[in-house]
């Protein structure tokens, strides 16, 4: 009804030739809905002009446009061109050049014979798909010129490609790199936080088919601790596929870890979607989860110290080498992240003499959460693997290892030998010398502190966690981010694939049902893993002949021989059956409690405040306009409120 009551409106205003009036919303003229003005000579072809559209592959376009603007003039001075011309600033280079490239085809559109040809509804409906979460992270609408249905055409209907020249010159640049470069596209550049986001969030639109993102939380400020996953089944856990998760900049001054861990994951992407069988096989077999920034607040603090140290006109610069020693190392609460974990270590040596204390899973103690601890370390290129602190607490440096040092060491040999240069005896140090070890190193005996991660999820998870320092420079010049991604990616390949090593399977009961939180145990290391919802586990272990047993309360005990020859490249497949029997108190039951909910983990609610919203008298919640408004009040125009989201 209440179209019907517009158009009646409009066509009252043609018949008594009133002065034009601005009710016609843009495009609706040439839709047919409306007009503005008496007719005129009919439009013709004429040349591109447009200097921001100068490059969109085509030499002529036609005014009026789809937009309705008439002349070139009004196309300039509109808010739609205005966006084109910063929309690059605005989302921190992400989907750059294609909204640009799109948005000119929809304002100056191509013309033959006169007519206009419509951009491809195929290519906005792609373009939409992979960026419109970039305009969600800043607070604005999805532009209305960019309708996939209103101002596009099918490939019926004769429409053009705005974005065909863009990927020809891509193509072209894959084709002419050579073997040593790579086949993805990456810009070897460093991220801001928002950028970071963005590409994480384009990346995971790009392969939706195999990738996803999520938040773990939030950081002190209020910053998204981002994860990107993949997996040919993202969002789930799959029987028997094993998960491994890469962290980076734990401490906000060390960058180099959190670049990489951005270009792994759009090399994932691209080689997955361009046949690369080992990067598929990698993906289809394994569930990948990567963090790459773990400390957020610290790289902003970081990032600004390197950009004042870049600066020309201050004296006594420090540059990169220097900057990364202190600043922006620790969160915004002053607490070094990789020193503020459970202290579990201190725990098991107080009571490793005790016959019935286990050494996996230990609870955290209720003590944790009001006591916290912090110290520094410096750079250096070596893998260090748990203990990190030491048996002995008056001792800085002493050999503390875990149950499972052989396994540790053949993962930490796995990075250290992939690398371009870690294990070489004749690798430039940062002032330690670790020849001895070629690039590996227990960490209590390199230097001993509690509270670090490492030994946390090792105490209390059935991870197995390595720590890999990557170099002198935390945060390294731009021009080395390429070198550095050459030399680190067969060694991040080749870590992540060695999760398919040791043993897997079922603990189920005689009718087949999977067996949650099943104990597998291995004769010889004190270390246990558990199984997961469905009964399935994995277990890491070295090549050899390994006693393995599987037991749950209230089922029976069963003990397998396994053997894993040197030359095994996949898991061995190792299934238990158990049966029920009566349940019997077990004196484990009195050094672990079954308490283990969310306030354990969250007790001053810390996450859940981030969730509240922003909310003034009467309950309203307060709306302002975002920070981007103002390139467009203060321009002269007409404010573009189409861009504002919820008008």
């Amino acid at each position: 009804m209440l179209f019907g009551l517009l158009g009646l409106f409009l066509a009252l205003t043609q018949s008594c030739r009133c002065a034009p009036q601005q009710t016609c919303y843009p495009g609706d003229e040439l839709l047919g809905r409306c007009s503005n003005n008496v007719s005129e000579a009919k439009p013709t072809c004429t040349e591109m002009h447009l200097s921001y559209c100068n490059d969109v592959g085509y030499t002529s376009t036609i005014f009026p446009n789809i937009l309705g603007h008439r002349t070139r003039m009004d196309a300039e001075s509109g808010a739609e061109y205005l966006l084109l011309s910063v929309i690059h600033g605005l989302l921190n280079g992400e989907c750059s050049p294609d909204i640009r490239l799109v948005g000119c085809s929809v304002l100056a559109s191509p013309c033959r014979d006169d007519k206009i040809v419509k951009p491809c509804r195929s290519t906005c409906e792609a373009l939409k798909k992979d960026c419109f979460h970039t305009f969600e992270a800043i607070d604005m609408a999805w532009p209305y010129f960019l309708d996939c249905d209103r101002f596009f055409a099918s490939d019926r209907e004769g429409c053009f490609d705005p974005l065909a020249a863009l990927k020809a010159r891509q193509a072209q640049a894959r084709s002419s790199l050579t073997p040593e470069e790579p086949s993805t596209i990456i810009q070897f550049t460093h991220t801001t936080n928002s950028q970071m986001y963005n590409l994480l969030k384009r990346t995971a639109a790009k392969c939706s088919h195999i990738s996803q993102v999520y938040s773990i939380g939030r950081s002190t400020e209020g910053r998204d601790l981002l994860v990107i996953e993949f997996s040919n089944n993202p969002g789930q856990h799959e029987l028997l596929k094993p998960e491994v998760k890469l962290i980076g900049n734990m401490h906000g001054n060390e960058v180099l870890g959190r670049q990489l861990l951005i270009y792994l994951a759009q090399y994932l992407c691209s080689e997955y979607n361009f046949g690369n069988q080992r990067v598929q096989a990698l993906i289809n077999t394994t569930r990948i989860h990567i963090l790459a920034s773990m400390n957020p607040d610290g790289y902003e603090l970081a990032a600004a110290e390197v950009e004042e140290s870049n600066d020309p006109e201050r004296i006594n610069q420090e540059g990169h080498l220097m900057n990364g020693w202190t600043n922006g190392r620790a969160n915004a609460q002053n607490l070094d992240l990789n020193r503020n974990f459970p202290d579990l270590t201190t725990v098991l040596y107080r009571n490793r003499r005790s016959v019935h204390y286990r050494t996996d899973h230990i609870p955290i103690p209720d003590g944790y959460w009001f006591g916290k601890s912090a110290s520094l370390h410096g750079g250096e290129l070596v893998v260090s693997y748990p203990f990190d602190f030491s048996r002995h607490p008056h001792e800085e440096k002493m050999f503390s290892p875990t149950p499972d040092e052989r396994m540790f060491k053949q993962l930490a040999r796995t990075y250290a030998d992939a690398h371009a240069t870690m294990s070489n005896n004749d690798t430039d140090r940062c002032g330690a010398n670790f020849y001895r070890t070629k690039g590996i190193i227990n960490g209590a005996l390199w230097y001993s502190f509690p509270g670090g991660m490492s030994d946390f999820n090792y105490l209390h998870t059935n991870c197995l966690e390595i720590t890999v320092e990557l170099g002198c420079d935390k945060f390294p010049p731009e021009v080395e981010l390429y070198p550095e991604w050459k030399r680190n990616k067969e060694a991040l390949l080749s870590f992540v694939e060695s999760v398919h090593r040791g043993i897997k399977g079922v603990v189920k009961d005689v009718d087949g049902n999977g067996i949650k939180d099943a104990t597998i145990s291995v004769r010889g290391i004190r270390k246990d893993v558990t199984t997961a919802e469905g009964g399935d586990y994995w277990r890491l272990l070295t090549s050899g002949t390994h006693i393995v047993t599987a037991t749950a309360k209230g089922y029976s005990r069963v003990s397998k021989r396994v053997h894993l020859p040197h030359n095994l490249n996949k898991a061995g497949r190792v299934d238990f059956i158990l049966k029920k029997v009566p349940l019997k108190p077990e004196i484990d039951d009195h050094f672990f409690p079954t308490i283990d909910t969310w306030d354990r983990f969250d007790p001053y609610n810390q996450f859940e405040r981030y969730s509240e919203p922003d909310v003034v008298e009467e309950g309203i919640e307060r709306q302002e306009k975002p920070w981007w408004w103002s390139y467009f009040s203060q321009s002269g125009i007409t404010p573009p409120n189409w861009l504002l989201r919820n008008v």
